[in-house]
């Protein structure tokens, strides 16, 4: 079974500052389709296949999901939606990516390992398909 990636959208979207609250929208999809190039093969430390799941919240709410990546729109608090996941998936490898300590220390009092947003998502680093960001 692939591992799950659940991904916290608003904070690795805010951990760029590239403009990202002009339109949160916009940059949430852009973060989803930066992680659709990461399902086969995996991302530094997590190797592929990754069942990847992208979780959002706030004005970021509206993006579809693509092949590849589920999008989840949190009810409430995204860092609750997050655990809920990670707890209700206790039987597969589940790695949140995140840089909120709270979050990390929930999670993986859940049983979730965590790696840091710079992982899927950073400055200067180039997208799946080559392209710099």
């Amino acid at each position: 079974m692939p591992t799950l990636l659940i991904v916290d959208g608003a904070n690795v979207v805010g951990s760029v500052p590239d403009g990202w609250w002009r339109d949160r929208r916009a940059a949430a999809e852009r973060l989803r389709d930066r992680l659709a190039g990461y399902v086969e093969d995996g991302v530094p430390g997590v190797p592929g296949p990754l069942d990847i799941v992208l979780v959002l919240e706030g004005a970021a709410r509206g993006v579809p999901s693509v092949p590849g990546v589920r999008v989840e729109e949190a009810p409430g608090n995204g860092d609750d939606h997050i655990v809920r996941l990670a707890a209700a998936t206790a039987d597969r490898s589940r790695v949140v990516v995140t840089a909120d300590r709270e979050l990390r220390r929930r999670v993986t009092a859940a049983g979730a390992t965590t790696v840091g947003p710079r992982t899927v998502y950073g400055p200067g680093d180039q997208d799946p398909s080559g392209r710099e960001r």
